[in-house]
């Protein structure tokens, strides 16, 4: 057994490691000016390209990127193949690969006016490739929101505390964007008084926990079951139990009806209100290991959290680790946002570059926030070691254990876990219902781009805030009712980091547009090494984990019903779609940069911007 503190010091040695010296290098390296002009400057109109202060440009950027991902995959990873690889996945992809991935997608859009990963790489390689990248992106989006939604209703399935009090959490949210922005009433008052309020309604979930249906064991005995002790009749409800397989759907509305809403009813003061439960959550777990391992050791009472603060969970299980998945490459888009996330650069050229006030800016939010995110990963890693379920209970048990593992953290403050539990609940679930719903809306906006001026109604239909979000909703539905967890989520990693590695073929080919001076090893590296791990895992979750282990098994091909075989068809379709269009784009982008490289008469535009044809 291993303190828990260990494990977060050496993270942070190596991320502050990381920040001190490799993110300045990369600063120099893309030439950061901070006297150069911003597109936030340049083109400032209030409305998307607006100037903001580093500091709150920073907390935005990292709400934004901070989802569930980060929190679901490491305790995936922790269960099947122990903490050891897991946390040294973390604590080197992440400052080498991941926190550089972000840099280089912000600082590629600040030198194309804030456009977009997929516009960049149009103006490169040409209309194909970048409508190629934008399929690609949606169709990560649609798993996005597939595993997302699977992952709330889990954890209101296991605690019923969590699901009132994001019931609660997004009321005041709204009651919040009302306050402001039609009100127009004092900020600092009602941040007071708002966040106050979230915090009362997790105490308000203890007293009334609410499910649809017969809630998991550990459910509070006062629980509301609102619609009795049936739901056997629902898709998914044999795997995944009645109460989860019923928050399923009524997440993916909400998801689609909150995507579809002005961004100053729920997103813009939603993802305001949960800032603090990200400080609070992640700040305070992080120093209550510190501060509770600590007094545990000296004996101070005070300080002494409910447990001793090591792991329980194995260091290793074995490269075939305890699910029956190989290691490689498997664990690697298990833990996908931990390390390296290609939803990143969609926000980074998407919304951040937009808002910077100075390019110098770029190094702490781009880079030194994926370093934040990193953090979490850590945190959600150690949650799970502490408690160690048992992989036998699936899923379903090892989410949890981030607030009851986050409860038993946070008794180093004296706070009981009969509270600790529910609020971590809420702050998992918090990340998840702004990723989910921020996905529909990042799906509609590239569908739009995609189809530019819609001449069929179909097309209309596509690009609509409606029936795009029920184009994303039914597939994502579809991928859900299997009640194959371990494969869905690891179909959203590998497709999540390829679309990683073509962010960072982007910036490749931008570097070599800009100059034959530039090394491509910063970014050429990762993207190669990710190209080759997504392969390989979409490969084996097509082939084995779908064709082998479900069409051509006798056992399960029995047992299957309509919907699980129509998942694991969609899953097949997606991973084989995925692949093609991912290696293809490598292959366009290569051969530009071979083309770049070998045309030393081109002009190229000296800061760092598109090169002149």
């Amino acid at each position: 057994m291993v303190a828990a503190m260990w494990l977060v010091i050496g993270v942070l040695v190596l991320f502050s490691a990381g920040y001190l010296g490799y993110s300045r290098y990369l600063a120099q390296f893309v030439e950061l000016d901070e006297d150069r002009e911003t597109p936030a400057h340049k083109y400032e109109d209030g409305q998307e390209y607006v100037p903001a202060k580093k500091p709150v440009l920073l907390g935005h950027h990292y709400s934004s990127i901070a989802g569930g991902a980060p929190i679901v995959g490491p305790i995936t990873a922790g269960v099947v193949w122990g903490w050891v690889p897991a946390i040294l996945w973390i604590a080197i992809g992440n400052p080498l690969m991941g926190a550089t991935h972000d840099f280089v997608s912000l600082s590629a859009s600040l030198r194309h006016e804030g456009k977009s990963i997929g516009y960049i790489i149009g103006e490169y390689v040409g209309e194909r490739g970048k409508n190629m990248l934008l399929w690609f992106a949606f169709l990560t989006i649609v798993l996005v929101v597939a595993v997302f939604a699977l992952v709330v209703a889990i954890v209101f399935n296991a605690y019923p505390e969590a699901a009132t009090a994001s019931l609660i959490y997004i009321g005041l949210a709204v009651l919040f964007g009302v306050y402001l922005y039609q009100l127009n009433l004092s900020f600092i008052p009602g941040t007071i008084a708002f966040v106050a309020a979230m915090f009362v309604g997790v105490y308000v979930g203890t007293l009334f926990p609410v499910a649809l249906f017969e809630p998991a064991a550990r459910a509070p005995a006062e629980t509301f079951v609102l619609l009795g002790s049936g739901g056997s009749w629902l898709p998914g409800a044999g795997s995944l139990g009645a109460n989860t397989a019923a928050w399923v759907p009524v997440i993916l509305v909400y998801g689609a009806l909150a995507s579809a809403l002005p961004v100053w009813v729920l997103l813009q003061p939603r993802d305001y209100l949960s800032s603090f439960l990200l400080y609070s959550g992640v700040g305070g777990a992080l120093l209550a290991i510190i501060v509770g391992t600590i007094g545990g050791a000296l004996g101070i009472g005070a300080i002494t959290p409910s447990q001793p603060l090591v792991t329980q969970l194995e260091p290793f299980y074995g490269f075939i680790g305890r699910s029956g998945a190989p290691l490689f490459p498997l664990l690697f888009i298990t833990i996908a946002c931990g390390t390296i996330s290609g939803f990143h650069s969609l926000v980074s050229s998407g919304t951040t570059s937009k808002q910077l006030d100075k390019e110098t800016d770029a190094r702490a939010i781009g880079y030194g926030g994926m370093l934040g995110e990193g953090l979490l990963a850590t945190v959600a890693l150690i949650t799970v070691a502490l408690v160690a379920p048992e992989v036998g209970g699936g899923i379903g048990l090892a989410l949890p254990t981030f607030a009851s593992g986050g409860a038993i953290v946070l008794t180093s403050f004296g706070i009981p876990t009969s509270f600790g539990g529910p609020f971590m609940a809420l702050v998992l679930v918090s990340f998840l219902l702004t990723s989910t719903d921020t996905a529909v809306r990042l799906g509609r906006y590239m569908m739009e781009e995609i189809v530019g001026t819609p001449e069929s109604s179909v097309e209309s239909f596509a690009a609509d805030r409606y029936g795009n979000a029920v184009v994303q909703a039914l597939p994502a539905y579809v991928l859900i009712t299997s009640g194959s967890w371990l494969t869905l989520w690891q179909l959203f990693g590998s497709a999540n980091q390829l679309l990683a590695a073509l962010a960072l073929l982007t910036a490749t080919v931008w570097l070599a547009n800009w100059s034959d001076s530039k090394q491509l090893i910063s970014t050429g590296g990762p993207m190669v090494v990710m190209v080759t791990i997504t392969s390989l895992a979409l490969l084996w979750l097509a082939l084995h984990d779908n064709i082998y282990a479900k069409f051509l098994n006798d056992a399960w091909m029995a047992d299957a019903g309509a919907f699980a075989m129509l998942s694991a068809v969609v899953q097949i379709v997606l991973a084989f779609t995925l692949l093609y269009l991912g290696l293809s784009l490598v292959k366009i982008g290569y051969d530009n940069i071979q083309d770049a490289r070998r045309d030393t008469g081109g002009a190229v535009a000296t800061d760092g911007g598109q090169a002149d044809d």
